[in-house]
């Protein structure tokens, strides 16, 4: 059967982590809110959220399903699926290394987010504008730097060499390494012009990734969804400086 993702339609946001894994493996999976039909769309996604009778209800998306288990958070999902899909270190010790690095993403990631909402996520962006506009300028400053040159030393500290983060092989937290990156420069294109030179390791990857025949078709096609700002990663111009 092929894994059901669901996620918002219409935006890359954290289903994008979920997604980038699914299509470098080649995995046959469904894209739920994105189809149309029975069992299908946003509304398949809201019955299983607001299900009664589901014993394992989710939070929020995204969460996948794999038959009957659903599983949620992208984290998880990610380490889930990172041994079915060739994409986790054979190691089972070296597996929980990657999973600790995955949720350094999400916690990265979550701070992105709050670049542009930092009061309400009930508010819009344009409702808490000074804010946004004190918080990106520390997210900038501070905060960039402090998770990048984290990867970037693991990157350089990886005994089997910097072209990935674990091991000698791609697992899932290159991928997501990769559209971190991606993210990155579409938000804070001027923050990353002038930073991107002190991360050599982590560009390298990001261009390797881009590069992989499964990644590279997927980028070209419709499935890859633009960045917008109705994602995690918005730019907003005057969130945006060299730092």
């Amino acid at each position: 059967m092929a894994y059901e993702l669901y996620y918002w339609d219409g935006i890359q946001g954290r289903g994008e982590f979920v997604r980038l894994a699914l299509e470098e493996a080649g995995a046959d999976y469904i894209d739920i809110t994105r189809q149309s039909g029975r069992g299908r769309g946003t509304g398949a996604m809201f019955e299983i959220m607001e299900s009664e009778n589901e014993p394992h209800i989710p939070f929020a998306p995204p969460f996948l399903k794999d038959g009957d288990l659903i599983i949620p958070h992208v984290a998880n999902i990610l380490f889930y699926l990172g041994p079915k899909l060739g994409l986790a270190p054979e190691n089972e010790g070296l597996r929980y290394v990657v999973n600790g690095l995955q949720l350094t993403v999400t916690d990265f990631v979550a701070e992105v987010h709050d670049t542009h909402h930092p009061i309400d996520m009930s508010l819009y962006y344009e409702d808490q504008k000074q804010e946004a506009k004190a918080r990106s300028a520390a997210f900038i400053r501070d905060r960039i730097p402090k998770f990048l040159g984290y990867f970037e030393r693991v990157l350089q500290q990886n005994p089997k060499g910097p072209d990935h983060i674990v091991g000698d092989a791609l697992t899932y937290v290159d991928l997501s390494l990769f559209q971190v990156i991606e993210g990155l420069t579409y938000a804070f294109p001027k923050a990353m012009a002038n930073r991107k030179a002190e991360y050599p390791a982590l560009l390298a990857l990001h261009d390797a990734v881009a590069k992989r025949p499964n990644i590279a078709r997927y980028l070209k096609s419709s499935r890859r969804l633009g960045f917008s700002e109705e994602g995690i990663f918005r730019h907003y111009p005057p969130l945006d400086s060299e730092g």
